[in-house]
């Protein structure tokens, strides 16, 4: 009866006008990042951060907008890998193993809706598992001390790092630097600047989110320059557009198989989307057999990834409302906004802000439907997005950053530090640092010292206190496990080729 009453004071905020038009644009933009090569959820939401406080939206308001626009980039990522064999972000990636040839085949039409018919269905009941897990998972929080908190941040680095690069000692190295970003400014204990070099600006510490736009937003801008040039733009053609219901029903228990195996690996801290996405189509490709022909274009292979990148989609948000552990590079930088607006996500918030919880949950159900009604019949609209050529959309995205971290703090030395966070995020790309573990050491390296911090005083100094319940010792296990899986398993998770001409 609990979950009912809540959700009931979800819908009453989610239905209102202003928050229902705060969802369906953040749909519509967040399916035409999602739909542009490159971008992805993780680069669209840090572009559209700003403008939330530009509009000066109150919590609830900011976090529907920007999880419907990263509901909506989840979609829109299926178009350039069915169309292009261009992957909208990585979780996508699955996608061109059936998709380009479905397109190819002279059924482009078909696998877009399939794709958009599947992403609902995993998004969907997502958001039913985070509605049912959240806050069983939010009691079992506080159980959790200072201990138990600094384990689970150390899982968080080394799971996420072990899926964001193929080279865990520069996932380490990434998470290094984050961590040292996070020590600058003044020390909450002994009141002495750390690593501020006398510069005034620096010591109430890096804003993360001029960090995240710098090292998403700007080192994109750079990076789409020196790939691409001010005059591409990408032309395509698309079929007839219709609803394929033989391949609907047919795939109806691959979605649904997806939509499970997603959600438990977007769960997994840092496990993230890309993960679901690859476990859900080996896992069907497995069943199938050899008889599936999975990777010739078949209506499954497209279903399945899509099912599960959507649905570890929503299962990221778990872990990062319950616990303040991001399950995701989207996800950490949804967490850095909530900590700018001063909501603190953990097993507290379902107790102190269940308007803004429950009114996400209740607008994350609408956005999903909103969603399958814009995405079947506009999905034209969203191809023409790809023709876009890049002096009109570079300009854009560059304005946007800059005047929404000027908004939000009123310092040029910000949009200085912005442009050097962009410098960086620049070289990390070309060097191929993941940037995500940089993100989460600068969300996370204070709250980890605190941790720590506490955890030495309660013990006097005890090292052993770190392992002191069965918790945080099956966290540090977990954590080395993370870590360490990916080295053994790479050849198993190493990412397919796309399908060429």
């Amino acid at each position: 009866m609990d979950i009912l009453s809540n959700l009931a004071l979800g819908f009453s905020i989610a239905l209102s006008p202003y928050t229902l038009m705060l969802a369906i644009i953040g749909c519509f933009l967040g399916t035409i990042i999602g739909a542009l090569p490159g971008l992805g959820p993780s680069n669209g939401v840090a572009i559209l951060i700003p403008i939330t406080f530009t509009l000066g939206l109150d919590a609830t308001a900011a976090l529907v907008l920007m999880t419907s626009v990263y509901y909506g980039a989840m979609y829109g990522g299926r178009i350039s890998s069915i169309l292009l064999n261009i992957p909208g972000d990585e979780p996508a990636l699955m996608t061109t193993l059936d998709g380009y040839p479905m397109a190819k085949a002279g059924r482009a039409g078909d696998a877009l809706v399939l794709s958009g018919v599947a992403s609902f269905v995993g998004a969907f009941l997502a958001t039913i598992g985070l509605m049912l897990l959240a806050p069983v998972l939010a009691r079992v929080a506080f159980l959790f001390g200072p201990a138990e908190y600094f384990a689970l941040y150390l899982l968080a680095f080394c799971t996420l790092g072990g899926m964001a690069s193929n080279n865990q000692a520069k996932s380490a190295i990434a998470a290094c630097i984050g961590l040292g970003i996070a020590m600058i400014g003044v020390d909450s204990s002994s009141g002495l600047p750390r690593l501020t070099g006398g510069n005034l600006h620096l010591f109430d510490g890096i804003d993360f989110l001029v960090a995240i736009v710098g090292l998403f937003a700007i080192a994109e801008v750079f990076f789409f320059i020196e790939s691409h040039g001010k005059g591409s733009a990408i032309g395509v053609v698309l079929d007839k557009v219709r609803i394929p219901w033989k391949d609907i029903v047919a795939t109806r228990w691959t979605m649904l198989r997806a939509s499970l195996v997603g959600f438990i690996a977007g769960v997994l801290p840092g496990a993230g989307a890309s993960l679901g996405s690859f476990m859900a189509y080996m896992s069907e490709k497995s069943i199938a057999g050899e008889k599936g022909g999975f990777g010739t274009g078949v209506a499954k292979g497209v279903a399945a990834p899509e099912a599960g990148n959507n649905s570890a989609a929503g299962g990221a948000l778990v872990p990062m409302l319950t616990l303040g552990v991001p399950g995701s590079g989207t996800t950490a930088v949804l967490l850095a906004l909530l900590m700018t607006l001063n909501i603190t996500p953990g097993p507290t918030l379902f107790r102190e802000n269940p308007d803004v919880v429950w009114g996400l949950i209740a607008s994350l159900l609408i956005a999903n439907i909103v969603l399958l009604l814009m995405n079947v019949p506009m999905v034209k609209i969203f191809v023409k997005v790809l023709t876009v050529p890049a002096w009109v959309l570079l300009p854009g995205v560059t304005m946007i950053s800059f005047v929404g971290i000027y908004s939000l703090s009123g310092s040029y030395f910000d949009l200085l530090l912005m442009i050097g966070f962009g410098v960086l995020g620049y070289f990390l790309r070309k060097l191929d640092v993941p940037t995500v573990p940089v993100i989460l050491g600068i969300l996370l390296g204070g709250n980890m010292e605190d941790a720590l911090r506490r955890a030495m005083t309660l013990s006097d100094g005890d090292a052993t206190y770190l392992f002191s319940s069965w918790i945080a010792i099956g966290l540090w296990v977990a954590a080395f496990a993370g870590f360490i899986a990916p080295m053994f398993l790479r050849n198993l998770l190493k990412k397919p080729q796309a399908v060429t001409d």
